[in-house]
Parts: C-alpha cells; sequence; structure tokens
C-alpha cells in the first residue's frame, strides 16, 4: 500500500460548514440495523456516501481497555487510533458524529473523511475491519465490506438472511478437491466465524491424516480469489461423510 496518508489528502474546505452531528441516512440506517429491521449491507452502502469522523490522539497517548472489550492503541506516525478485536485483529474505530467519539475518548481530535477515505486509511494500515460507533451500539465494518469502500464498489456479503450466497458456495466446491479421505463438503453459517465449510470424511482416518488433509483444504481456499475476497472470517469443521 501506499505510504501517503489517505486522510491528509482531504481538503478542509470540503467539510468547512461541518457542525459534528451524524449522517442522517447513515443514523437511519444504524437505527434499523440494530432493530434487525435493515441488514449490514444498508449500513455499508450509507458508508460509501457518508462523513465520519476518525479519533486521532496526540503523540504519547498510552493504550487501554475501552468499552466492549476493544483494546485502543495509537499509531506514532499519524495518530490514528487502532481497536484490537476480541479476535485480535485491528480495526479502525470510525464514528457518525463528535457526540459519538468524545463517548469513547474525550481526548480524541475527530477528523472528517467520507466513509471511502476512512476504509482506504484501514487498509493503508494493514487493518482489517472498522468498527462503527465503539463505545455504543458497536457495529462492526467486516474486511470485504472495507475493501469494496475503499475500491467504490457495491459490497456483496457472503450471507444474507442466513443463506449463503450461491458464488460463494460455487467458489468453495471449485476450491476444494474430494478424494477418498475427503467426500463431501459443504458450507453453512458459522459459529465462531462468519462462514463453517464442513468437511466429510471417511471413518478411520489417522490424526496424522486428518491434520494433513486440512492443511491441503488451507492451502486450496487461500488460492481462492472469490474466498479472499468475498469471506471475512470463516472455520474448517469435521463431520463424518454421508
Amino acid at each position: 500500500m501506499s505510504d501517503e496518508d489517505p486522510l491528509k489528502e482531504i481538503p478542509e474546505s470540503i467539510f468547512a460548514d461541518d457542525d459534528g452531528s451524524a449522517d442522517a441516512r447513515l443514523a437511519q440506517a444504524l437505527i434499523r440495523h440494530s432493530r434487525g429491521k435493515a441488514p449490514l449491507g444498508e449500513v455499508v452502502d450509507a458508508l460509501a456516501y457518508a462523513r465520519v469522523l476518525v479519533p486521532v490522539l496526540a503523540d504519547g497517548e498510552q493504550r487501554g481497555i475501552g468499552k466492549h472489550g476493544l483494546e485502543q492503541d495509537h499509531v506514532a506516525s499519524t495518530g490514528v487510533v487502532a481497536v484490537q478485536m476480541p479476535d485480535g485483529r485491528a480495526a479502525l474505530p470510525i464514528f457518525t458524529d463528535v457526540d459519538a467519539m468524545k463517548t469513547w475518548n474525550a481526548d480524541a481530535r475527530p477528523i472528517p473523511a467520507e466513509g471511502p477515505r476512512a476504509a482506504l486509511a484501514a487498509i493503508s494500515e494493514e487493518w482489517s475491519v472498522m468498527v462503527l460507533n465503539p463505545g455504543m451500539e458497536t457495529t462492526v465494518i467486516p474486511r470485504p465490506a472495507v475493501w469494496a469502500l475503499g475500491r467504490g464498489e457495491s459490497y456483496r456479503p457472503a450471507i444474507n438472511d442466513g443463506v449463503i450466497d450461491e458464488d460463494v458456495l460455487q467458489a468453495v466446491r471449485d476450491a476444494v478437491t474430494l478424494d477418498e479421505r475427503l467426500k463431501t463438503v459443504e458450507v453453512a453459517p458459522g459459529r465462531r466465524s462468519e462462514v463453517a465449510i464442513v468437511l466429510g470424511l471417511i471413518p478411520g482416518l489417522t490424526q496424522p491424516e486428518v491434520d494433513d488433509l486440512l492443511r491441503r483444504v488451507q492451502r486450496e481456499l487461500a488460492q481462492s480469489d472469490v474466498v479472499a475476497q468475498r469471506l471475512d472470517s470463516l472455520e474448517l469443521r469435521l463431520a463424518p461423510a454421508s
């Protein structure tokens, strides 16, 4: 990625009349999503056009544990803050308005940016995800959505209403090779991850044989562009072959 800071490229005049309040469309999308009346995609669509606030901390700001178990840290070169997700990934916190940011950290300075610019800032720092309004009703913007925003593309979630997208299903089937040990491959919503890939194995395999098979499946999945671009996280599960 470029060493340039995407946030520094924004002319201040764009936000000269910004009063620090939330973008109306984004605020409505968040309310609908929090009540289960709108998918995450509606929030991501709103972020494509909304102004958000990226927090910056002064040099020397020390790390600490923020609300909702997110570990807070700073990036010395720019002052842009990263938070650590429960699964260990680094995320860029963004906020709809000044009050939401001050609730999270009263010392943070808001930098206004369009949603796609914020996504590019996260990508340039090699942070996997963004978290919207941490400290309140936190909404996680997953890696595929962050990349879609940064590229100016539409976000296509891997799961809609509990149903796996057909392109994702086909990509997994194309990637994983069936053989005498592995008889079936199924895809389902995950328990700990976004998606679970269930491997149907023949009985009687030794642990080294199972380990070797898992390594092979992981290599094959890693070579699929669709899997890499569309899935935020996945887990492998073992089951007897049907």
